[in-house]
């Protein structure tokens, strides 16, 4: 058996530094392309000659093998080493980006980016571990703070960046970004961390565990990506999904928690800090993440705002995000987290309530004024949920409590974003049928509506033709008016979860005990 490795001192200077923007630019280059190929679906089903929905399958065979892969950084992390897994990660990223970018077929990108996913996975658990592990325990806060400035602007960047590469230069080159932006952040992790390494045990393969993982896993993800274009459970493809999904779970979650040598330690979950603090974050993010697809579909389809001025409206965000990560990181060790936690949920409530008293007439500054308040909030969301999921954890289980913390997060973000697109498909009907039910002849105040429009020229159906339009942009309105509502009411709930919680105080604060654990 491998002796407990002593812990490695944390850096300091230039080498401090380095290793920061070493780890940033990794996972800064991971979560950007988990959003920079969605408005480059049309320009590259156009250009390999296939069809939108097809086209489709570039998001869902990454989000596919990028879900399997996360909670498998623990189990790889024993037997490659936290330094190599990573460094192995980044290297890999950028060979299959690249091979993104030559893809002549449609085929082709589907395996690049299978790899590609699959790859990525372990990197941002690494990414929190290897920072935490690399300051003093008091600065612990200050590291999370670096690390979730990178993970909260790069979702916002990603559209806007693959939209104006798109229009301006070639689809590909979202793919070939990634080249020199990773072997920095290769030759910089190699120089700074190479000796820093973790001890590697060999244990035997849980293969029965890591099959059930890929099946329950990648059925769920392709159910969630696909069910909205299948319309659902009217579709067996979808009832099929769900049902493997379900039970695959079942088989995986029993295997798992008796299994001598699990692929995914699910005994993680009889913490009460790493149960409140995962499922409160990951919640929090599945709200977050299906209204930041929402807030631009809907600008685009119903107010007019083109993909580029759409994922303007959301650029605000990053500026509170950035200016107040670094401040929330300094005050953390000496405030409970939880307080700093609820905070920000509860201005995420502010938000939303805010975005629910849309109108279709809204305005610039009425767009841009609750993204950018909701910086605020992002500053507050991740650093002291983070600290809290990962307080009182030895160090031999923080890559794979943050693995497992970081996929439940990216599988509810997956979640929200399906429930959210649909829910808007369903409010929208309901509230046309709504506003339609009393446009008939009968209705006197319909009847001098018509007869105005006549006066302006336009003949009956054409009348009708503008009253539906007008219907259904205002149906859209209210239908993204009850998601916004429903979404702020949410956040005020899930406050009740960060509070079961009880981080352990070690030295600097709640937080450093995650910088304890990463020793």
């Amino acid at each position: 058996m491998a002796q407990p490795q002593a812990p490695h001192p944390p850096l300091s200077g230039a080498q401090l530094v380095i290793g920061t923007i070493a780890v940033s630019l990794a996972v800064f280059m991971n979560v950007l392309d988990t959003s920079i190929a969605n408005v480059s679906i049309p320009t590259i089903s156009g250009d390999l000659g296939v069809s939108s929905d097809q086209g489709t399958w570039v998001i869902t065979s990454f989000a596919v093998a990028n879900a399997i892969s996360v909670p498998l950084t623990g189990w790889l992390t024993e037997r490659l080493g936290q330094v190599r897994l990573f460094l192995a990660s980044i290297v890999l990223f950028v060979v299959s980006s690249w091979m993104c970018g030559l893809s002549p077929t449609l085929p082709f990108l589907l395996v690049s980016r299978v790899i590609q996913g699959a790859v990525a996975g372990p990197m941002i658990p690494l990414s929190q571990t290897l920072l935490l592990a690399s300051y003093p325990r008091a600065k612990a806060p200050l590291a999370l703070s670096m690390w979730s400035m990178t993970t909260l602007i790069a979702p916002v960047a990603g559209p806007i960046l693959g939209g104006w590469i798109s229009d301006n230069i070639s689809w590909p080159w979202i793919f070939y970004v990634n080249i020199p932006v990773g072997i920095v952040a290769a030759l910089a992790t190699w120089a700074i961390f190479r000796s820093r390494d973790s001890v590697i045990k060999k244990a035997p393969i849980d293969l029965v565990g890591l099959g059930l993982l890929v099946v329950w896993v990648g059925s769920l993800q392709v159910m969630l990506d696909k069910g909205k274009d299948l319309d659902w459970f009217s579709s067996a493809t979808i009832v099929a999904l769900a049902l493997t999904a379900l039970i695959g779970f079942a088989f995986f979650v029993v295997w798992e928690l008796t299994a001598d040598h699990p692929v995914v330690d699910l005994s993680l979950f009889r913490k009460r800090n790493f149960t409140g603090g995962t499922v409160a974050l990951s919640v929090g993010y599945g709200l977050y993440f299906g209204n930041l697809v929402l807030l631009p579909l809907w600008l685009q389809t119903d107010i007019g705002y083109t993909a580029t001025d759409a994922g303007l409206v959301m650029a605000p965000v990053g500026v509170f995000a950035i200016l107040l990560s670094p401040v929330t990181g300094k005050f953390l060790p000496r405030t409970d987290p939880r307080k700093i936690a609820t905070a920000a949920f509860v201005v995420f409530a502010l938000c939303f309530w805010m975005r629910s008293r849309y109108t279709t007439g809204v305005d610039t500054w009425s767009l841009t004024l609750p993204t950018l308040v909701q910086g605020i909030a992002m500053a507050g969301f991740f650093i002291p949920l983070v600290s809290i999921t990962l307080s009182g954890l030895p160090g031999n289980r923080i890559a794979a409590a943050s693995g497992l913390s970081n996929f439940v997060r990216i599988m509810c973000g997956g979640i929200g974003t399906s429930i959210f697109t649909t829910a808007w498909d369903h409010r929208t009907s309901f509230h046309h049928a709504q506003l339609t039910e009393r446009a008939s002849a009968y209705d006197p105040t319909f009847t001098q509506s018509m007869t105005q429009l006549g006066a302006l020229g336009l003949d009956k159906s054409q009348g009708y033709g503008l009253f539906d339009r007008l219907v259904t942009q205002q149906a859209a309105q209210l239908g993204v008016n009850d998601l916004f509502y429903v979404s702020a009411v949410i956040f005020l709930v899930l406050i009740g979860l960060i509070w079961i919680t009880k981080p352990e105080r070690s030295g600097g604060g709640d937080s450093s005990a995650a910088a304890s654990a990463a020793h």
